[in-house]
């Protein structure tokens, strides 16, 4: 019991020692920190002091070699980098008051599960661009939230509108039309039902035709909003195939 306390201490021992290592950025740092004056004065040769550091014939007699030095500080950056790839990202809504817009309160309700990947949403658009001419369009929440810095459009510093960029866009004065496929969702037009995006995650088609039912999993919601002439969600629960 005795001999297993003792492996114990020496285990910690040893863990203090590469913990008080990563508080160097070079090892040449490291070898730096266990060299006193004494040392240096006597032995008048930094690189020798740095060598006898390195045999453990000064500092505290356990010092790390180079190679276990790196690997711990390797190591010790890649924990780091994964700790904040897997932080919980602060959404762009986040601590906005969007009670009196609808439009904008739907949407932060929104945000994290579409961010996710839990929750697909096309937004349908129809307003008067900075021209005073009508367009529309129908937008791919979740490609937009990834390409763009939507914390602006909580904050109401710029308004969300239709871009021939987006899946669907027509400007109604200069008869302008784009359809465009994104990482979510395939444009299927021409065709009798008129316009469908079809997901690419579970293959499923969503109808944006007000007459016609949404599609397996989808669900359109009307937003009466004073901040848009018209506003429409198609909120889509994507279910890979198994």
């Amino acid at each position: 019991q005795e001999r297993e306390g003792t492996k114990m201490a020496e285990q910690g021992d040893l863990a203090d020692i590469a913990d008080d290592a990563l508080k160097y950025d070079t090892y040449e740092q490291y070898l730096d920190s266990q060299i006193s004056p004494m040392d240096l004065y006597y032995l008048d040769d930094q690189d020798l002091a740095r060598q006898l550091v390195e045999l453990g014939y000064r500092g505290s007699g356990e010092t790390l070699k180079r190679e276990e030095f790196e690997a711990r500080k390797k190591a010790a950056e890649e924990a780091k980098a994964s700790k904040l790839r897997n932080a919980p990202k602060k959404l762009a809504s986040a601590e906005k008051d969007l009670s009196h817009f609808p439009f904008l309160h739907n949407l932060a309700e929104r945000e994290d599960l579409v961010r996710n990947g839990k929750l697909t949403s096309i937004i349908f658009l129809r307003d008067k661009n900075s021209k005073g001419q009508e367009v529309s369009g129908y937008i791919d929440y979740a490609h937009r939230l990834k390409t763009e810095n939507f914390e602006p459009y909580f904050e109401r510093k710029k308004r969300l509108m239709p871009k021939p960029s987006d899946l669907s866009y027509y400007n109604w004065e200069t008869q302008h039309s784009t359809s465009n496929s994104t990482p979510n969702f395939q444009v299927i037009a021409d065709n009798e039902a008129g316009l469908l995006f079809k997901n690419k995650r579970d293959r499923k088609v969503i109808n944006v035709d007000p007459k016609s039912l949404p599609g397996d999993n989808s669900r359109r919601i009307d937003i009466k909003t004073h901040e848009y002439l018209q506003v429409v969600i198609y909120d889509h629960v994507t279910r890979r195939k198994t």
